[in-house]
C-alpha cells in the first residue's frame, strides 16, 4: 500500500485460525445424524432410569386387582384413563411405572455384563494378537472351545442350576459373550503390532506394557467400541429372551423382558401388554447401535486429521 502498511495474506477463511482437533471433532459428531439420534434417545432412557423413583406416577409393585386391565388412552374404551396412561397390568400394576423402572434393569445388566465380557476378550485377544506363537494358539483354542457352546442353553443350564439373581444373570451372560472382544481385538492387535510406530517403541526399548497402551490400544479403540455397544445390545437381548423363559430377573421385577412373558397369554385381545415392553426394547437397543456406529465414524483415524 501507498502508506507502507503490509498486506497480510491467510489461506483460512476465519483469519488464519485452524480449528483445534477438539472442535473438529464436535462438528464430525453434531454432523452425524446416528449419533446424534441415538445420543439424545440413549441419554433419555439413562436420565429416565436415573429418575425413576421421582418421576414414576405410581409404585411399580403395587397390586390392585380392583384397577387391572385398564387399557392405554389410545384405546376407546371407558375404563381408560389418563391415571395410567399405558393402563395397568393383570396384576393391576402401573405399565407406565413398571416401563420406567425396567430402564435400570436393562441399563445395569446390558452395562455390567459388556464391561465384564470387555475386560475378559480384550485381555485375550491383545495378548493373542501382539505376542502371537504360543500364546495365540492357546487363546484360539479357548475361543474355540467357547464357541461351541450355544450362549442361551448354556446360559440356561447355569441359571437354571445356580440361580436366578439379578447379579447371577449378570456373570454368567459377561461370561458367555466375550468371544467377539477377544476375535475382533486380536486381528485388529495384529494388523497394528506390524505398523512402523509400534516398531519404532520397541526400536527405542519400550516395555511391552507400553507399547500395548500407548501404541496399540489408541488405534484399536474404536473397534473395541463398536464391539462394546454390540455387545451391551446382545446382553439386553439375552436377558430379556431369559427374563422371558422364566430363568432371568424374577418377578414382581420390573424386567422388560419379563412384562413380555407376564403379557404373551393375553396378547391376542389386549396386545399392548407385550407391544410396549417390546417397543421400549427395540428403541433402547437401536439408540445403542446408532451411537456405537456413530462414535466408530466420528473417531475413525482417517477423520482425525
Amino acid at each position: 500500500m501507498a502508506d507502507g502498511t503490509p498486506i497480510v495474506l491467510s489461506d483460512s477463511p476465519r483469519d488464519g485460525v485452524e480449528p483445534s482437533p477438539s472442535q473438529r471433532l464436535k462438528k464430525r459428531a453434531f454432523s452425524h445424524m446416528g449419533f446424534v439420534i441415538g445420543g439424545i434417545v440413549l441419554l433419555s432412557i439413562f436420565a429416565m432410569a436415573m429418575l425413576a423413583p421421582l418421576i414414576a406416577p405410581h409404585d411399580p409393585y403395587d397390586q390392585q386387582l380392583a384397577r387391572k386391565m385398564i387399557p392405554p388412552i389410545w384405546h376407546d374404551s371407558a375404563k381408560a384413563s389418563w391415571e395410567f396412561p399405558l393402563g395397568t397390568d393383570q396384576f393391576g400394576r402401573d405399565y407406565l411405572s413398571r416401563l420406567i423402572h425396567g430402564s435400570q434393569i436393562s441399563l445395569l445388566i446390558g452395562f455390567a455384563a459388556m464391561l465384564i465380557s470387555g475386560v475378559i476378550g480384550t485381555v485375550l485377544g491383545v495378548a493373542a494378537g501382539y505376542f502371537g506363537g504360543k500364546v495365540d494358539m492357546v487363546v484360539n483354542f479357548i475361543i474355540t472351545t467357547r464357541l461351541s457352546l450355544p450362549v442361551v442353553l448354556v446360559a440356561l443350564a447355569v441359571v437354571s442350576l445356580v440361580g436366578n439373581s439379578l447379579w447371577i444373570v449378570i456373570w454368567v451372560l459377561g461370561l458367555l459373550i466375550w468371544d467377539r472382544f477377544a476375535v475382533v481385538m486380536r486381528s485388529t492387535t495384529q494388523q497394528v503390532r506390524n505398523l512402523d510406530y509400534v516398531a519404532a517403541a520397541q526400536a527405542i526399548g519400550c516395555s511391552t506394557w507400553r507399547i500395548i497402551f500407548s501404541e496399540i490400544m489408541p488405534n484399536i479403540v474404536n473397534n473395541l467400541i463398536v464391539v462394546a455397544t454390540v455387545e451391551m445390545a446382545h446382553a439386553i437381548i439375552l436377558e430379556a429372551a431369559l427374563s422371558f423363559l422364566g430363568l432371568g430377573v424374577q418377578p414382581p421385577a420390573p424386567s422388560w423382558g419379563l412384562m413380555i412373558s407376564e403379557g404373551k397369554n393375553h396378547i391376542l385381545f389386549d396386545p399392548w401388554l407385550v407391544g410396549i415392553p417390546g417397543v421400549a426394547l427395540f428403541v433402547l437397543i437401536l439408540s445403542i447401535n446408532l451411537l456405537g456406529d456413530g462414535i466408530r465414524d466420528v473417531t475413525a483415524p482417517e477423520n482425525r486429521n
